[in-house]
C-alpha cells in the first residue's frame, strides 16, 4: 500500500494578493531545511512538487540530500482563482471560498479536487508531495468524504500522511495545524 506524505510549502515571501508565484522567505528556507532533515531519516522515495516556486524551493533541500529528481506536477498546484479576479482581490475570494464547500464552488473546483485525488491514487510507490494548503485539504476531503474546502489549518511544512489501495485514499495522519494567513 503506497504511503503518500503531502508537505505544505514553507513560508513564502508574498501572499495571494501581491505575488502570483513567490519564493520562500528566510523562515521558509529554514522550514524547508528542517522538513528535509525530518524526512531524510527514511529511505529515499519519489518526490513530486507543485510547479510553484514556494513548493519547488521547499522540496529542494530533500532532493539535494537524496540526490533525487523532483517531478513537477500541476495537479498538486495551488487552487486557481476565478477568471478575471485581479491579483489584489484574490485573498477576499479565497477567504470566502474557504468558508464553503467544493459543491458550492462548482464544477471547475470539484474537478481540481478530483484530479488531485486521482493523481494521488495513481501513485504506485511511496511518494513525498510538496503542495499547498488548499490542495492538501482537498486530499483530506477526498479521503474522508468531507466536502468542506478547509478541514484543517495546516501549518507551513506540516506533513499529512495518506495511504491508498488503488481505489480508496485513506488519511493516516493530518499535519500540524497553525493559524494560516493565506501566504
Amino acid at each position: 500500500m503506497p504511503r503518500l506524505v503531502l508537505v505544505r510549502h514553507g513560508r513564502a515571501t508574498g501572499g495571494w494578493d501581491d505575488d502570483p508565484d513567490p519564493g520562500l522567505d528566510e523562515l521558509g528556507q529554514q522550514q524547508a531545511f528542517a522538513v528535509a532533515r525530518r524526512l531524510a531519516t527514511g529511505a529515499p522515495v519519489a518526490i513530486v512538487s507543485s510547479p510553484l516556486r514556494r513548493c519547488r524551493e521547499t522540496a529542494a533541500p530533500l532532493a539535494k540530500t537524496w540526490s533525487a529528481h523532483v517531478t513537477i506536477e500541476a495537479r498538486v498546484a495551488e487552487l486557481p482563482s476565478p477568471e478575471g479576479v485581479p491579483l489584489n482581490d484574490r485573498v477576499g475570494w479565497l477567504r470566502s471560498a474557504c468558508q464553503g464547500t467544493w459543491s458550492e464552488l462548482g464544477s471547475r473546483y470539484q474537478s481540481y479536487r478530483d484530479e488531485l485525488a486521482a493523481l494521488l491514487l495513481s501513485r504506485s510507490e511511496d511518494t513525498i508531495v510538496f503542495s499547498h494548503f488548499i490542495a492538501i485539504n482537498a486530499a483530506i476531503g477526498a479521503a474522508t468524504g468531507d466536502d468542506r474546502v478547509v478541514i484543517h489549518s495546516l501549518d507551513n511544512t506540516s506533513c499529512t500522511i495518506f495511504e491508498h489501495d488503488g481505489s480508496t485514499l485513506r488519511l493516516v495522519e493530518a499535519g500540524a495545524e497553525a493559524e494560516t494567513l493565506f501566504r
